[in-house]
């Protein structure tokens, strides 16, 4: 491992169809980054910039962990490279990390990929003394990620799919509801698509439990220069990259950060439909680093 590089890729394993985890040699970061905090990276010198989150890092090897989801141009070159690969550059750690004491029981709440920010949040809490309730959900089972990593750092695993095909049928406000009605949580955390997050928040709301939501918006720049991660939380403008990830999801205005979530939707097709074709004609391909 002291023989890597900076920034370059030292584990890759393929966790979905559209899944990818890779380690990444940046010591700096690893020794500095705590549970919440995420990283802003180039894949190529004139690429995009994209936020990923921390999913784990392990100061002895010096490597961040990074978990990935193919869904655009840069996502889709980031799957791309290999062990050996070094990205253009990383950034980070970014954002403050969440606020970890022990709360009594805590409830992680986590969707999809938003499964790999909330690991080393369990984890966390539970080292800080919580009865951690992980609430693991997505639409289907091959969508369903670190299972067992989230056993391992929770005290109650409850893992639910759309379809059935896995754990409880159903979405994961299903046991929260179940969970707030019996009056066992205190505290509430979870990241996952939107509008998971907006109905978990609505879940507690009544009872007024602590209820943080760790949101991802349009980032580009990551140090609150370019403006384009703005949220309204309770009435004020945040700059989610230097204010967050973190939230009162009660004070969130959701509605709002769906829309601004679309800004951007046309350029982000357009872009890897271009880069597709080049694909197609062998013309663009991630050069090792």
């Amino acid at each position: 491992m002291s023989k890597a590089k900076l920034n370059q890729i030292t584990f890759r394993q393929r966790l979905g169809e559209d899944m990818v985890r890779i380690e990444v040699y940046a010591p700096l970061v690893a020794k500095k980054a705590q549970p919440g905090q995420f990283i802003i990276l180039r894949v190529t010198p004139r690429g995009e910039r994209i936020p990923l989150t921390i999913a784990d890092a392990d100061v002895e090897k010096g490597t961040i962990t990074l978990i990935l989801q193919e869904v655009g141009k840069t996502t889709m070159m980031l799957g791309q490279m290999q062990v050996g690969q070094c990205l253009e550059n990383l950034l980070g750690p970014l954002g403050h990390p969440t606020p970890i004491k022990n709360y009594g029981t805590a409830c992680v709440v986590a969707g999809g990929l938003g499964t790999a920010e909330m690991y080393p949040i369990a984890r966390a809490l539970r080292e800080a003394g919580n009865h951690v309730v992980t609430i693991v959900g997505a639409r289907r089972k091959d969508l369903l990620i670190l299972l067992d990593e989230m056993k391992s750092v929770s005290d109650e695993l409850i893992i639910t799919t759309d379809d059935g095909s896995f754990g409880r049928k159903g979405v994961v406000t299903d046991p929260l509801k179940e969970l707030v009605a019996e009056d066992r949580v205190d505290f509430v955390i979870t990241c996952g698509p939107v509008i998971m997050m907006k109905f978990v928040a609505e879940a507690t709301r009544g009872k007024g439990i602590p209820t943080y939501a760790s949101l991802n918006p349009i980032m580009v720049d990551g140090t609150g220069m370019c403006g384009s991660c703005r949220v309204s939380v309770g009435g004020k403008v945040y700059f989610a990259c230097v204010d967050g990830p973190d939230f009162d999801a009660h004070q969130v205005d959701f509605a709002e950060l769906m829309m601004r979530q679309k800004a951007f939707v046309k350029y982000e097709k357009c872009a890897l439909e271009e880069w597709l074709k080049q694909q197609e004609e062998g013309k663009e391909t991630v050069k090792a680093g």
